[in-house]
């Protein structure tokens, strides 16, 4: 059976679960966060992906989402199991329940909005940034028997395009915020193609350092695998050492250094304090020793 978690997603359960309605088919719905204007001449900031989760998880539980994705950095929180409906949209009381109108209904808010600004760097379209994590995301989708299928036509502009109550009713795949009954949202604009997968037998796993507890990371202790997360960390561009010598050796450096990845994935306060965690480490994607 598939996951009602996503694997490599920061679980932020807001509770509240309900179950969605087996009669009609599984589907996806995509947002966009949306939670800036800006247009070509005036760009602005990408708001921080800790902002919105914590949106979600505060005030913003009403309109939660199963998943917040940042195609940045790759970094996912889930608020919902796939086996709840979630909130993300205008559900009337009598309606089609749109929240609900599905096997599994998975609703994804990618952090973006046009014209944000990452690094200097200016995103027009969802499908311009880097899209990191989104082979993740599409595969845990597609577990749950999500068709690769646009009822309506993939999102390509910022418009309405409401679909008919019969086809909602009997067609499942991926629809647009757009699409769906009931609401008046014209996201996400576009989206990224669907993860193609040849014939046969799945390829090899990579091979990872599974998460070895945080007991593990103690002052002097000296390990293979903590010279292989040096590695990772000076490859993700959290270098914060001071010394190329006894790289397998936990110490200080090593403390600033995982706190630099822990900010990069959207983390916060104490779990931000340099000692990594199954979610950090699962995401750092340590060669296995």
């Amino acid at each position: 059976m598939p996951h009602p978690w996503m694997p490599r997603a920061l679980k932020a359960d807001v509770g509240d679960h309900a179950p969605c309605d087996p009669e009609f088919p599984a589907r996806a719905i995509a947002h966009i966060t949306a939670d800036r204007e800006a247009d070509a001449e005036a760009p602005l900031d990408l708001v921080p992906f800790g902002n919105l989760r914590g949106f979600f998880t505060g005030g913003g539980k009403g309109r939660a989402p199963h998943i917040l994705w940042d195609p940045f950095t790759g970094t996912f929180a889930q608020f919902f199991p796939a086996t709840s409906r979630s909130k993300a949209l205008s559900d009337t009381a009598g309606g089609t329940r749109t929240n609900r109108a599905g096997k599994v209904v998975i609703q994804i808010e990618a952090l973006f909005f046009p014209h944000c600004r990452v690094d200097g760097k200016v995103f027009a379209r969802l499908v311009d940034t880097p899209c990191e994590g989104w082979d993740d995301l599409h595969a845990w989708i597609s577990s749950w028997n999500v068709p690769d299928v646009w009822p309506m036509g993939p999102p390509t502009s910022l418009s309405r395009h409401t679909c008919p109550a019969d086809k909602w009713r009997s067609r499942g795949g991926w629809y647009a915020h757009a699409h769906v009954p009931e609401n008046d949202h014209v996201d996400p604009g576009s989206w990224p193609a669907f993860v193609s997968r040849p014939p046969g037998p799945p390829p090899d796993e990579p091979r990872f350092e599974p998460f070895p507890g945080a007991s593990f990371f103690r002052a002097g202790h000296k390990s293979p695998v903590i010279a292989e997360m040096h590695g990772r960390l000076v490859a993700e561009d959290c270098n914060r050492y001071t010394s190329g010598t006894g790289i397998d050796v936990w110490g200080p450096g090593d403390v600033r250094s995982y706190t630099a990845w822990q900010r990069k994935l959207g983390l916060e306060g104490g779990s931000a304090d340099g000692v990594p965690g199954r979610f950090s480490w699962d995401r750092l994607a340590v060669p296995n020793v």
